[in-house]
């Protein structure tokens, strides 16, 4: 068996924006370091293994994979692309001490790309720069290289140009790799320490932690002789099996510092292995810094359009939720729709990620209400109380303050966009901090100037359609990153959806006491349209309390009851009227409105 040689290794990152090639790139790597054979690719993008990766174009669940090239140990570990999985991204930069920072040639640098730099830069990372799609036809390559060291401020020297397409200057960046990134440091005598940076279920192994070591080193034994802790959880285990990637799980049965591969724990619940956790052999050690709780931002209730379809909804939240630490779920129940789900998610995409898996992987036809987010409410007596619907909002006149969630938000855009997006912010509560001009001359990169605006919001107000405006306002060449900061106070209400003089719980929301008028009486526009006539007139009202603060009517059906009269006095079709409102007036006193599931859906999905 060779000598260990720590000197040999080098563990590396690829940050880059959504669609920037990123998955592309590591496959070129893999089979220029044969790392995987022709026969053994399932797809394109051999480190994408979902069909939603394979066609959303976008890594949702990282990876990682050891490679080997002229004698040196490389261990590329993947990250997710997206802004709902920040903290993903930054406990795997954490297990890293090398990033490439790749560009795409033809969309350049976006805010997730100065996002990503920041945090591998804090966390005192070497860093590559890299342009790629270099293979496209009329890319501008020395402007974009202007770009790079204009805001970022790297040498034009120091960056590489490649092709994850066609693989061109991939040998080139491996070399640099070797070259330019630092070797790893710890202490081989040390007790053994390791950084949790993801997680997944097997049906087999139980929970697989992915693990890169910082210290000393583990020897797999059938004796369970050594146990292993998990610090942050405060939770013992004893592995059933430990190896690599490459990229398929490798057993070797021991693990040195400097080191990533992988740990078998036989346990069947992921919530015992978060990412940014510790796993040593000595519980008295500090753990690794950086650990947080994932904690959920956004919150909807998935039902499903059959009830029959209940089960397999329940199966497939509890088969995704051994995979994914960060989805949390609970019962629900509404008159209107039976039994569902409350889910709680990261963001919106990581939201939208779950409702295709659970209808594509499990066959359940889904109804979603509205995302929320979480608020946070102290009542008079000094109770604090969390709540996410407004079916749990306690009544106004026992509530002393209620706060919101808020972010800070960075969108990099064009100039020429600055004027329409500082609007859109202001329609969405978002408070100025801060404008950057982010070359460092005058003169304009790519055509235009590059500006950085960063804004305080409300994430509730994030939450609706704000990047689908964002992209619409700035014809798609804004970009934007946001972190949450803190809770702070809202003048916040409950808006009942009154039917009939019936409230309709399920229809009911949560807005501020600015907006509540305007989005009620959108909804009650919407209603006015989906809900059938009845022999009598229908009011729809939203109201606060006991004050209506909007109003729709649903007319009556007409019926001619005079049709069969022919001539006569006028005297014979005004009795036939009397006698009709007089029907009309006790009906509408005992009259019931059912609003048909057909109905209800329209109105959800508006």
């Amino acid at each position: 068996m060779p000598s260990f040689d720590m000197s040999k290794i080098r563990n590396f990152s690829i940050i880059a924006h959504i669609d920037h090639g990123k998955s592309t790139l590591a496959d070129r790597m893999l089979e220029l370091t044969h790392s995987v054979l022709e026969r053994e690719k399932r797809s394109e993008r051999i480190l994408d293994r979902l069909d939603l990766e394979q066609e959303k174009g976008i890594t949702i669940k990282l990876q990682a994979v050891r490679m080997n090239w002229k004698g040196y140990e490389l261990n590329l570990i993947d990250t997710p692309g997206h802004v709902d999985f920040s903290y993903e991204v930054s406990r795997s930069l954490a297990a890293c001490d090398c990033a490439i920072l790749l560009i795409d040639a033809t969309q350049g640098i976006q805010a997730q790309t100065i996002s990503n730099t920041r945090k591998a830069l804090d966390l005192g990372l070497k860093i590559i720069p890299v342009i790629n799609k270099i293979d496209m036809d009329g890319v501008k390559l020395e402007e974009r290289e202007q770009e790079i060291a204009g805001l970022l401020n790297f040498e034009r020297e120091e960056i590489i140009r490649v092709s994850g397409k066609t693989g061109q200057n991939v040998d080139q960046l491996l070399d640099a790799i070797v070259e330019k990134a630092p070797v790893p440091t710890g202490d081989l005598d040390a007790p053994f320490k390791a950084l949790i940076f993801d997680s997944f279920y097997d049906e087999h192994l139980g929970v697989v932690v992915a693990l890169r070591a910082f210290d000393g080193q583990y020897n797999y034994s059938h004796k369970k002789d050594q146990p292993l802790y998990i610090l942050q959880k405060s939770e013992t285990f004893f592995p059933t099996e430990v190896g690599i990637f490459s990229p398929e799980l490798k057993e070797t049965r021991n693990m040195k510092a400097g080191e990533v591969g992988y740990m078998a724990t036989g346990l069947k619940d992921i919530k015992y292995f978060t990412v940014g956790d510790t796993i040593t052999t000595d519980n008295k050690v500090a753990p690794l810094p950086g650990y947080q709780t994932p904690q959920p931002n956004v919150f909807a209730t998935f039902f499903p359009s059959d009830p029959e379809g209940y089960e397999m909804l329940k199966i497939g939240l509890s088969k995704l939720a051994l995979n994914d630490a960060a989805l949390t779920y609970t019962d629900q129940r509404s008159t209107m729709l039976g039994s569902g789900f409350r889910c709680g998610f990261l963001g919106l995409l990581h939201m939208e990620i779950v409702q295709e898996r659970l209808e594509r992987e499990y066959g359940v036809d889904l109804v979603i209400t509205a995302p929320t987010v979480e608020y946070h409410i102290t009542k008079s007596d000094g109770e604090k109380l969390i709540v996410q619907t407004p079916s749990e909002m306690p009544d106004s006149s026992t509530v002393t303050e209620i706060s919101e969630p808020w972010v800070r938000t960075e969108i990099l855009t064009p100039e020429k966009y600055m004027g329409h997006i500082m609007d859109l912010m202001q329609k969405k509560r978002g408070q100025y901090v801060n404008t950057k001009y982010l070359n460092t001359s005058n003169e304009k990169i790519m055509g235009d100037i590059y500006v950085n605006l960063q804004y305080d919001m409300p994430l509730a107000s994030l939450i609706s359609d704000f990047f689908d405006t964002l992209k619409n306002i700035s014809s798609g060449y804004a970009s934007m990153e946001y972190e949450f900061i803190d809770f702070f106070p809202v003048d916040l209400v409950k808006v009942s959806i009154i039917v009939n003089h019936e409230e309709v719980n399920a229809l009911s929301f949560l807005e501020t006491r600015e907006q509540a008028r305007i989005r009620a009486a959108k909804l009650l526009e919407i209603m006015k349209d989906v809900i059938p006539k009845q022999q009598f007139q229908i009011p729809l009202q939203g109201a606060i309390g006991g004050k209506i603060i909007a109003r729709e009517d649903i007319k009556a059906f007409r019926k001619d009851v005079t049709a069969k009269l022919y001539g006569g006095d006028i005297t014979r079709r005004m009795k036939l009227w009397d006698k009709q409102k007089k029907g009309k007036k006790r009906l509408k006193q005992i009259g019931r409105v059912n609003i048909p599931q057909e109905a209800f859906l329209a109105i959800l999905k508006t």
